[in-house]
């Protein structure tokens, strides 16, 4: 079973656009959402947060919630 891996961020955020080449350079496949672009999207960063902040760039592998990883935790979460 593939795993869903979601990106939420802007594109005018220097950390979005890290994780961006990170996940392209591993050749993963997923969907990045624009908080700022996309109110849909923004809504739904919103809900993963109690604090209902846009807290980016956050980044979701299936139900697990990453708020702006090391290197070491998101690699060790897109290897689960």
């Amino acid at each position: 079973m593939k795993v869903e891996i979601k990106l939420y961020g802007t594109e005018k955020c220097h950390k979005t656009q890290y994780y961006k080449k990170y996940l392209t350079d591993l050749n993963l496949k997923y969907a990045f959402l624009d908080v700022e672009a996309n109110n849909d999207s923004a809504y739904a960063l919103r809900s993963l947060y109690e604090n209902r902040k846009l807290n980016f760039p956050t980044i979701t592998i299936g139900k697990k919630k990453l708020r702006n990883p090391s290197d070491k935790d998101l690699k060790k979460w897109i290897e689960r």
